[in-house]
């Protein structure tokens, strides 16, 4: 096998621009590759990432027995939410972790009633890693100490018509399936682009929550904000052995919906990236297939010194191999390139952000990552395409009669 491997080195480099434009071909489209990996990870952080801000944070912990009536969106209230607080800030990859109430019920106007769900929340602590705080567009965002205070999105105050400073009325569900009605006053509202999602929630402080639905002290939901999207599953296998008792699940699991348009993305984006490389495959294809039939009297020569046909099939799809290898590995160099220069500069998308309700959610320039996600998956394909696409060429060099070949001109 040795020899064969210094004699399929020695073969493609014989012909460098042959090699090359192979090499190009398929460095160029790895590196592309690479370059839409890191762009649309990038797309993940600045989009996706926000939703789960406005969402409810990238991890939630509920009392047991929360799950199987999460429809419901029952009072169950936690043990000890302190500890779990603890639990989780003790976490390098969290950024805050908060407790919140979470209730459902309606809100009501001269408009008609609205079923939304209310939360309370810690104001001071949601600040820095909500983006509803983080988009006041009227009035002001919550304090602790607010009393009859509630936060709203412009979608819902458009559909009641209210405006900062205005009451409505409030009605949630509090333990035991009463039914707690309290007017309260409009302290502001936010605009994150997303009317639906605005439509449907509610914010009060966490002690008016706390007094509203005979939770004194205590808290249904513990919310965690993670610095990056994609760190879910190691903090959550880091959290649950600390936590016992208690419900840990991601936002994939809390908002499911969510979870199938990352992965419709995902596959559309993979059977595109499939066929980008199927056309690299192609041109390698048709320069190796050249590559026998310049080659036919070299064939003729090998045949003649004793090789068997397989033997000289072996060769031409280690060549192809080879060249697949150095192609990968260029590919795989300049990727990398790329993203490190882009990922330093990064892409401007603010004027797009009208153009899809999602697109909202872009603030400010997002930044590609290297684009190492998918590296071995991308390299992998890359490789076994230039692998099938010598497979041809070396099935009609291992086919070639020596005496023919020895005369072919």
């Amino acid at each position: 096998m040795r020899l064969y491997l210094r004699l399929a080195w020695r073969n493609i480099w014989r012909h460098r621009r042959r090699t090359l434009i192979v090499v190009l071909a398929i460095g160029l489209t790895l590196a592309m590759m690479m370059w839409y990996d890191g762009l649309i990870t990038g797309f993940d952080q600045a989009i996706y990432a926000n939703a789960v801000k406005v969402l409810g944070g990238n991890i939630q912990i509920h009392a047991d027995g929360y799950r199987d009536r999460a429809d419901e969106t029952p009072l169950l209230p936690l043990e000890n939410d302190q500890a779990i607080l603890d639990v989780a800030q003790a976490q390098p990859q969290v950024l805050a972790a908060t407790r919140r109430i979470k209730t459902g019920g309606l809100a009501t106007s001269r408009e008609g009633a609205f079923p939304v769900s209310i939360v309370g929340i810690e104001p001071e602590k949601e600040l820095p890693v909500n983006l509803v705080a983080q988009n006041v567009v009227a009035g002001r965002f919550l304090t602790a100490d607010d009393q009859d205070m509630v936060f709203v999105g412009q979608g819902l105050a458009d559909a009641m018509d209210v405006q900062v400073g205005e009451r409505m009325a409030l009605v949630g569900r509090a333990t035991h399936e009463q039914m707690r009605r309290r007017t309260v006053t409009v302290a502001g509202i936010y605009d994150v682009g997303l009317r639906d999602v605005e439509k449907r929630t509610v914010y009060m402080s966490l002690g008016e929550a706390q007094s509203l639905y005979d939770l004194r002290g205590q808290s249904t939901e513990v919310a965690i904000s993670l610095r990056q999207l994609g760190q879910e599953p190691a903090v959550m296998s880091a959290l649950k052995p600390g936590l016992p008792g208690y419900e840990v699940d991601s936002w994939e699991t809390n908002y499911p919906e969510l979870r199938q348009a990352i992965e419709r993305k995902n596959g559309i984006m993979d059977i595109f990236s499939v066929i980008i490389l199927a056309i690299a495959g192609i041109g390698i294809l048709n320069l190796l297939l050249m590559a026998v039939y310049e080659r036919t009297r070299e064939i003729g020569i090998l045949g003649a010194l004793g090789l068997k046909p397989h033997q000289i099939s072996t060769l031409f799809v280690l060549e192809g191999a080879m060249m697949g290898l150095v192609g990968v590995a260029f590919g795989v160099v300049l990727g990398l390139l790329i993203n490190s220069i882009l990922g330093q500069v990064g892409f401007d998308y603010s004027q797009l952000s009208s153009m899809t309700e999602y697109m909202a959610l872009i603030s400010g320039r997002t930044y590609p990552t290297l684009g190492t996600e998918k590296l071995l998956q991308r390299g992998l394909t890359a490789l076994i395409i230039a692998i099938l696409a010598s497979l041809y060429p070396a099935r009609e060099a291992a086919h070639k009669e020596p005496a023919e070949a020895l005369h072919y001109v």
